[in-house]
């Protein structure tokens, strides 16, 4: 089968992306209009599957990038339908991501699609596939926080404010730990084509266990707080307060929601 011919098919939006999109929309809506009984049990789904859902199109994103910078094999592995079970880090690009939000709230970042970089010629076109993704994190975020800049929260429900305050939280998280210059992460994909030969055939080694680094670093105190401290400053300058992204964060583990947050406004 020739590629003018599987192309069609290799781009078509897979009905799982569709499914996740379709929750997200229906728990939003539940979330707006206060109908579901358990709306900590709405927010919980809504903000995961739109996390799910920008996890697809950050993968998206590179994807795509490295289709019109030469890499035509992406679209016979899948990556252009959006399919999350098309990864080749399935575990890592999805599930973990996910679990990391429900346990700490820190939008750490996924597993990588698989580019063949040998088909793709110039510095610059390698850095922008690496930086596509979360270029899309970036881009998600101000989609969130725009009611909140806009001074546009005038009707805007209460549970779904602070359930945008914390999407957008974990937006901003996964932007910044994936512009890192960490091996294996985005950011060290983005200045990697700029270093020697012997600089990367020494850093190497690191790469399968750079998420691993990352999330071991958060957890030190000091750092941690640091991190914290620029995400607050962000989200601030975003329009967003701490007091929504802690409540959003509190109303999405409904299971333990702390007494602060539980008073409407």
């Amino acid at each position: 089968m020739s590629t003018a011919t599987a192309r069609p098919s290799d781009r078509r939006i897979s009905p799982v992306f569709l499914g996740i999109v379709a929750v997200a929309a229906v728990t939003g809506w539940a979330t707006w209009t206060g109908f579901a009984e358990q709306p900590g049990l709405a927010v919980f789904l809504f903000v995961t599957a739109a996390w799910v859902v920008s996890l697809c199109l950050h993968e998206y994103a590179h994807a795509r990038t490295a289709l019109h910078s030469g890499d035509i094999s992406v679209g016979a592995k899948g990556y252009l339908t959006l399919n999350p079970v098309k990864y080749t880090h399935a575990l890592l690009s999805i599930v973990l991501p996910v679990l990391f939000v429900i346990m700490g709230g820190i939008g750490l970042p996924g597993g990588a699609v698989f580019i063949e970089r040998g088909r793709i010629r110039g510095r610059w076109r390698h850095s922008l596939i690496s930086a596509a993704g979360p270029l899309t994190n970036v881009l998600f975020a101000v989609v969130c926080t725009a009611p909140f800049w806009l001074d546009a929260l005038d009707g805007v429900p209460r549970d779904f404010r602070l359930a945008l305050a914390f999407l957008a939280l974990l937006q901003v998280t996964a932007a910044i730990l994936n512009f890192l210059p960490v091996p294996g992460l985005d950011g060290y994909g983005v200045v990697e084509p700029w270093l020697s030969h012997g600089v990367r055939r020494q850093v190497e080694p690191l790469a399968p266990f750079g998420l691993l680094i990352v999330f071991a670093l958060l957890w030190i105190p000091a750092l941690n707080g640091v991190f914290f401290d620029v995400v607050d400053a962000l989200l601030r300058a975003l329009g967003i307060g701490d007091v929504d992204t802690y409540c959003g964060f509190e109303l999405y583990r409904f299971w333990q929601t702390d007494e602060l947050c539980t008073v409407g406004g």
